[in-house]
């Protein structure tokens, strides 16, 4: 192995690092190798650049690999994917020299580009499983009530409000579609012409809201960009049914991802840390542009705690709307 790759290597996995890329390029030669930063994964991604092309290695043996990547990749949604180690967590992938998706669309052409290319990943054939989804939601929230770190009305009103959409949402019903479930802005990568989806750990068939929701919710910030993007994706505009389950889902995908946001901070501190109880005045429209400063991380503690608290008072300020009121009886 070169020393260039030795150096970043873990040597137990040397081996067989070494077999892929004999395997898939006929040489074991690395011109540069780089670690990729930004997700939330802890598992080693590596830009590396072979015979003048970039690619991207991923070292995960934590992880089954998705068979849904292939599927996505055939499908031109993801990057085409040249080799699977199973075994050993290794595969390798396209390398997409992402731009600033916001940037390259714009907020008046981005809407239409996500929810295509949500229908695209929703028109993907699949006989892969589904979950629960409702027992999934209720997993997460019953691991962050487990941590004790934070309670008060508004987690008090959250859960309520939510114990009221899990009686009245249609769980089980025929809408199940090929998903990918975490469209965050990490996933959603631009090469300055079009999107491609990454990350398809946590793809199976579900709710269809679920990607459109989680989607809108870091690039739909207004009801012109919201029809623009309901219409794209159903070939028109929405109706009144459909626009009360993508509005109940997009609270539901904030108290999801403010969960995940809350153990991932506790992760970093002991057991028996006192976490601040302030909920509020912490908004994501103040919040946003920290991050996009610079000044705020999701790679920290106090990133991922601020963000969890933001994106939490957000769904609670939505369920106090009368639009909310109204999407529960629209559902039924």
């Amino acid at each position: 192995m070169s020393q260039t790759l030795s150096q970043h290597i873990p040597a137990p996995l040397t081996a067989a690092v070494e077999t892929a890329l004999q395997q898939t390029f006929g040489t074991t030669s690395v011109m540069d190798i780089s670690l990729l930063t930004g997700g939330l994964s802890a598992a080693p991604v590596f830009k590396i650049i072979i015979n003048d092309k970039p690619y991207v290695l991923k070292l995960d043996k934590t992880t089954t690999f998705s068979p849904n990547h292939k599927l996505a990749a055939a499908a031109g949604i993801a990057p085409p994917l040249h080799f699977e180690d199973t075994a050993n967590g290794i595969s390798i992938s396209g390398f997409i020299d992402s731009k600033p998706v916001r940037t390259v669309f714009g907020p008046d052409r981005l809407p239409q580009e996500l929810a295509a290319t949500i229908k695209a990943i929703h028109s993907v054939p699949s006989h892969t499983d589904s979950n629960d989804l409702r027992a999934t939601i209720d997993g997460i929230i019953a691991g962050f009530r487990q941590l004790n770190m934070l309670s008060g009305p508004v987690f008090d009103e959250c859960f309520s409000n939510y114990d009221m959409i899990r009686s009245k949402y249609p769980w089980n019903d025929a809408e199940q579609v090929f998903s990918h479930n975490d469209l965050n802005p990490s996933n959603v990568l631009c090469d300055g012409e079009r999107i491609w989806i990454i990350d398809w750990g946590t793809s199976y068939l579900n709710d269809r809201y679920i990607d459109l929701a989680n989607a809108a919710n870091f690039f739909v910030h207004t009801e012109e960009q919201e029809r623009a993007f309901l219409s794209t994706y159903f070939d028109g505009p929405a109706d009144d049914y459909k626009a009360a389950r993508f509005y109940i889902m997009r609270q539901v995908g904030r108290i999801i991802y403010s969960m995940l946001m809350f153990q991932l901070a506790a992760q970093g501190k002991p057991k028996d840390y006192v976490h601040n109880q302030e909920m509020e005045g912490i908004t994501l429209k103040e919040l946003y542009p920290q991050m996009g400063a610079g000044k705020i991380s999701l790679a920290t503690y106090e990133g991922q705690f601020m963000y969890g608290k933001a994106l939490l008072n957000e769904a609670v300020h939505q369920m106090r709307t009368p639009r909310f009121a109204a999407a529960l009886t629209a559902i039924g």
